[in-house]
């Protein structure tokens, strides 16, 4: 049957970013490609996960102004201006746990690079942190409400205020704690229209956003293996674009000239990333199938996406809570030439004797056994090192409510210098606050989602890209 949107033109999502940290000169050939291709095209930059969301807590309760991505202005100052003058849309979850001083400070980007004022739509409903929140979190977690101070809790909510904002003339939306995925069906149904039912198309955007959410993961990066999976050109890796059709099917190309491959193995490794069940891909907007994924090449460089279905979207909200639980030190130190191993198996030792008896220690001789767990029950027990490298670093690491108590580990290490084996050096101390995640189950119903304009909207601009 042919779609009623069948005459609207295609949408182009291009992704510049897939973590926080991510490359900052991704964005500009990401906009070139877009504006040459000549279609209606959004930017997104996925910059958000529960880790970042903490630490990005932690930066707001010090500074007010802080919270959001901290590589924000880098990732947007080579895009923003192209953007603007070309009608490339850019909606991001950059805004974490800030998104207005996140919008305050695009606002000034703006300024300072002399483009005309963006209209900025800055999405709200995923923090629930407040007070008046309390009731429904302790609802929702009963028995297992924390009982140390409360930092945040953060709601994963769907697309719909990001289509709203865009359907309103938005030429950024900042998000805060959006589900990834809905980075991209915000703007397929904006752009299209489709009715919020439309399951199939819901999945199929859905993925398209699970394909993009991660950046460089489905053109070659955390996928290369020399000799078994090469990629050429890794170090100018292209990030990827998306061109959705009216049935919400999508193939995936890359800038002109960037490094990296799109194949069918690099799709379907990401497409199957994270993935808990292929046939029940929970999201706030769609239950997504994969199933019945065709992944196939259409061309050098160029993977198509189809037979994605969708299923009704889950009744409840994936609600993160972060609360604090006191401080987490770690130190190292080296000894490197002969019997490197053993003189490093007794400085472990010896902080173990002096501290153990005060919390848990981690402890990792790194260039031994320093990757699949703690390594104490092996070094401890008096393991052969006979074969063991020349050249050895320690790690010991520990979390305690109390920072005077922590902040022992880190002296301790330090005092190795002279209190310890011979021939150590090196050492790097670290502390920081430390946040525990427990998560919950909101009903849709309980938690209001919308969007507010941070700049003064004015007459809406002319986003037909050309």
């Amino acid at each position: 049957m042919t779609s009623p949107h069948a005459t609207t033109p295609p949408l182009l999502i291009g992704c510049a970013a897939g973590f926080s940290g991510d490359r900052i000169d991704a964005a500009g050939p990401v906009v070139q490609e877009l504006i040459r291709q000549r279609q209606p095209a959004v930017l997104i930059f996925e910059t958000l996960a529960e880790r970042t969301l903490a630490l990005a807590q932690l930066a707001r309760r010090s500074d007010p102004e802080a919270g959001f991505e901290p590589l924000m202005p880098e990732f947007l100052r080579p895009a923003l201006a192209d953007c603007l003058q070309h009608g490339i849309r850019i909606v991001s979850n950059f805004g974490a746990a800030n998104p207005q001083a996140a919008a305050r400070t695009i606002h000034r980007l703006a300024q300072a690079l002399g483009t005309r004022t963006p209209r900025i739509a800055v999405v709200h409903g995923d923090d629930l942190s407040g007070p008046a929140h309390r009731p429904l979190l302790a609802e929702a977690l009963a028995e297992r409400m924390p009982a140390q101070e409360l930092v945040s809790a953060n709601a994963y909510i769907g697309a719909q205020p990001i289509a709203a904002a865009l359907q309103a003339g938005a030429d950024i939306v900042v998000c805060g704690r959006v589900s990834d995925p809905s980075l991209v069906v915000g703007p397929a149904m904006a752009h299209y229209g489709w009715a919020w039912d439309d399951w199939d198309r819901l999945g199929r955007a859905t993925m398209v956003g699970h394909l993009l959410e991660c950046g460089t993961q489905v053109t070659g990066g955390y996928f290369a293996d020399p000799g078994y999976k090469d990629v050429p050109g890794l170090d100018q890796l292209g990030y990827p674009i998306a061109e959705i059709d009216a049935d919400g099917h999508c193939t995936l190309f890359k800038p002109q000239g960037t490094g990296g491959c799109i194949t069918p193995a690099t799709v379907k490794e990401q497409l199957l990333y994270e993935i808990h069940d292929p046939a029940q891909y929970l999201t706030p907007d769609v239950v997504a199938d994969i199933t019945q994924a065709q992944v196939h090449a259409v061309g050098h460089d160029r993977v198509r996406l189809e037979g994605v279905r969708g299923h009704p979207r889950p009744d409840t909200l994936k609600v993160n809570v972060c609360y604090a639980t006191g401080w987490f030190a770690e130190a190292e130190i080296s000894y490197a030439g002969p019997r490197a191993a053993e003189r490093a198996r007794l400085a472990g030792q010896t902080i173990q004797q002096r501290l153990g008896h005060l919390a848990p220690l981690r402890t990792d001789l790194i260039g031994v056994t320093s990757v699949w767990g703690n390594d104490a029950s092996s070094w401890l027990d008096g393991a052969d090192l006979r074969h063991a490298p020349h050249d050895v670093r320690l790690r010991m690491a520990w979390q305690h409510a109390d920072h005077a108590t922590a902040l022992r580990l880190p002296r301790e290490v330090n005092a190795l210098y002279c209190c310890g084996p011979a021939g150590g050096g090196g050492v790097r101390t670290h502390m920081r606050q430390r946040l525990g995640l427990t998560s919950c189950l909101i009903p849709h119903t309980n938690i209001p989602t919308g969007f507010t304009w941070a700049t003064a909207p004015g007459p809406a601009p002319e986003h037909a890209h050309g």
